[in-house]
């Protein structure tokens, strides 16, 4: 395991900000799969506009599973579903802390709804 302060790839004597640092040393860490779950939650939970009624989140292989407590609620979320889609995805692009690089855990390709 690296030391802390010693990035792989980064010179030693490279000054950089705490913009490049963080990404640097979620990627050195191995983190980027589970910050990545996490970002994508806080999408839906930004775009959705449902998220007093998501009960439950799940990420895998470009799904996101979302289990609501209201069949009203997913009615209507199924008719916007491609649009939240997009607007998800879009909201992950312009995070920061989203690592596009990241094999495991990458943007939303599909949402289904229970």
């Amino acid at each position: 395991m690296p030391e802390f302060g010693k990035i792989k790839g980064v010179p030693r004597k490279e000054a950089l900000g705490m913009d490049q640092m963080v990404p640097l040393f979620v990627r050195s860490r191995g983190l980027s799969a589970g910050l990545n779950t996490m970002r994508v939650f806080s999408a839906w939970d930004e775009v959705s506009g449902v998220k007093d009624f998501t009960l439950r989140k799940f990420y895998r292989d470009g799904k996101l599973f979302v289990t609501l407590s209201s069949s009203m609620v997913r009615t209507h979320i199924e008719l916007q579903k491609d649009s939240i889609l997009q607007a998800v995805n879009s909201f992950l692009e312009k995070d920061s802390l989203f690592d596009k690089s990241c094999s495991k855990v990458g943007l939303v390709k599909e949402i289904i709804l229970k």
